[in-house]
């Protein structure tokens, strides 16, 4: 999809940024929340992924709110009134060349979008609001909350620090996160995210839902995050006629969870038709996995070899994949994406990547779980890939964790797998996660003759027992070796089955023999 060019229109002394795609015969003016930045927000794929559905239908308009994004800053002494917002929507349409428009309120522009109904009828096609309250502190948090979350952004906004609070199914994932930082930062400075935040706070719009005439749907997730539901809830109650549905998810974005779903209410309510299944669909078992700690590991290695090391990684993830016959796409260079059309392929090739991590000195993490996915130019996306990148983030070092379909289709391939208590999130824990077992402990097919050699062994694996021969526990040697724990444990094991030993002092003693030939 090509993103849209940036252009500026004026509202008053302030100038407001704006794009448009799609060329749907109807409007569609997103009005989004606490901050945006119209160049950042396409950095996501979940973003992209419902702009391709909504211009799909629709010629969507995009801004970024005053004082957010690549729109003008605040000035110091502008105090918080709904007459300059509203004259920045007019000004948005008037330059897109758009008469009349739905507009899609997202969290606090559903507050905005309404006072624009109100007051604009005549411009007012119809309202989708999505997450949105009408009042701040009873929908969304308290005054002394606020205080507290006002002293959090003052300290630490540009680190993802707020990422918790609006998008907590997400929290554990590396690449979300990273974004989400970046997002904090292009939107606005600290100084200019609280003032934002002060502005929402003081949102009370109880009044004038009774003079809403316009057709509307109030779209809210069961367990939002950041905006009640009841709030959602609130809404719908107050408008004429409005039409309530809410979805499931703790993600407060529209484009994080469940995309699809909300693109396709969205859609059946402005054009009358929900969208007829996808000729580009196609069920799949998707593979992530993700690198654990990389900044650690940059730090321990230095630019040049950490570079080095993640080019031999590509190079190894390809020709793996190919092996297992997987169609393979890299999302970062700290991310290793593939699509199988079964689930034991896609298993074989997650434990092959590990090992080739492993031989890299680079530890993975991955997740695999099989659901319908949206192909475009042969790439994936949909909420299949969001699940895997999900499983994959809870996944530790080392370790692959598959859903519980995966463990289903699998049955009878030999596979083995532990039952794995998932996190409090319950779209994960719905997922009946299962670690697959890769530590075997099989003895071997012929028992050795003569005096073990230690040529049998890695390199890696000559590096751990020679600490075991120097009386290291398997906490100290991973803290040595920079592994986890979890990985010396399968690294002491092999070496006793490669040697053909008993336990672990055994191994010492060997090590101590050799040494003092």
């Amino acid at each position: 999809m090509t993103f849209p060019d940036t252009r500026y229109t004026r509202s008053g002394e302030s100038c407001i940024a704006y794009q448009v795609t799609g060329n749907g015969s109807v409007d569609l003016l997103v009005v989004p929340g606490f901050i945006s930045n119209l160049d950042v927000n396409w950095e996501d794929a979940g973003f992209t992924r419902l702009m391709r559905r909504l211009s799909a239908f629709a010629r969507v308009i995009l801004f970024d709110r005053r004082g957010s994004g690549l729109s003008d800053r605040l000035a110091p002494e502008e105090q918080w009134s709904l007459e300059s917002p509203l004259d920045d929507l007019r000004a948005v349409m008037d330059a897109a060349g758009s008469g009349r428009a739905v507009l899609l309120g997202l969290s606090d522009g559903a507050a905005l979008s309404l006072a624009f109904a109100a007051n604009h009828p005549e411009r007012t096609r119809a309202l989708v609001l999505f997450g949105g309250y009408a009042e701040f502190h009873a929908g969304v948090m308290s005054r002394t909350a606020l205080a507290d979350f006002v002293r959090l952004i003052e300290s630490k906004w540009g680190t993802g620090v707020t990422l918790p609070y609006f998008a907590p199914q997400r929290a554990k994932d590396r690449r979300f996160q990273s974004w989400w930082a970046r997002l904090e930062r292009q939107s606005a400075s600290p100084r200019a995210a609280v003032a934002l935040l002060r502005m929402n706070a003081e949102t009370d719009i109880r009044a004038t839902l009774a003079r809403v005439r316009a057709a509307s749907l109030v779209l809210h997730r069961r367990e939002d995050a950041w905006v009640k539901a009841a709030a959602g809830r609130h809404l719908a109650e107050g408008i004429r006629g409005a039409r309530h549905i809410e979805l499931t998810g703790r993600d407060h974005p529209i484009w994080s969870g469940e995309i699809d779903r909300a693109a396709d209410e969205i859609e059946e309510f402005i054009t009358g038709t929900r969208p007829a299944p996808s000729q580009n669909r196609v069920l799949v078992t998707m593979l992530v996995a993700r690198l654990v700690a990389p900044e650690r590991l940059a730090r321990r290695l230095g630019d040049g070899p950490w570079r080095e090391r993640l080019e031999q990684l590509g190079e190894a993830a390809k020709g793996t994949v190919a092996r297992f016959y997987g169609e393979s796409f890299v999302a970062g260079a700290e991310e290793i994406c593939a699509r199988f059309d079964g689930p034991a392929r896609a298993i074989e090739c997650a434990l092959a990547l590990r090992e080739a991590g492993e031989r890299l000195q680079l530890e993975l993490a991955v997740g695999v779980h099989t659901g319908e996915v949206e192909l475009h130019d042969g790439t994936p996306s949909g909420y299949a890939l969001h699940m895997a990148e999900r499983i994959s983030a809870a996944a530790k070092a080392g370790e692959v964790v598959v859903s519980g379909i995966v463990t289903d289709l699998v049955s009878g391939s030999g596979l083995r797998f532990a039952g794995r208590a998932a996190d409090a999130d319950g779209e994960l824990a719905a997922m009946r996660l299962s670690s697959v077992m890769i530590e075997q402990h099989l003895e071997p097919a012929a028992r050795h003759t003569g005096t073990p050699t230690l040529d049998v062994l890695s390199k890696r694996e000559r590096e751990v027992l020679g600490l075991v021969a120097d009386g290291l526990s398997n906490a100290a040697i991973a803290a040595e070796l920079d592994l986890s724990d979890h990985t010396v444990k399968r690294h002491v094991a092999n070496i006793l089955v490669k040697l053909d030993l008993p336990t672990r002092a055994a191994a010492a003693a060997l090590v101590a023999s050799q040494r003092s030939v």
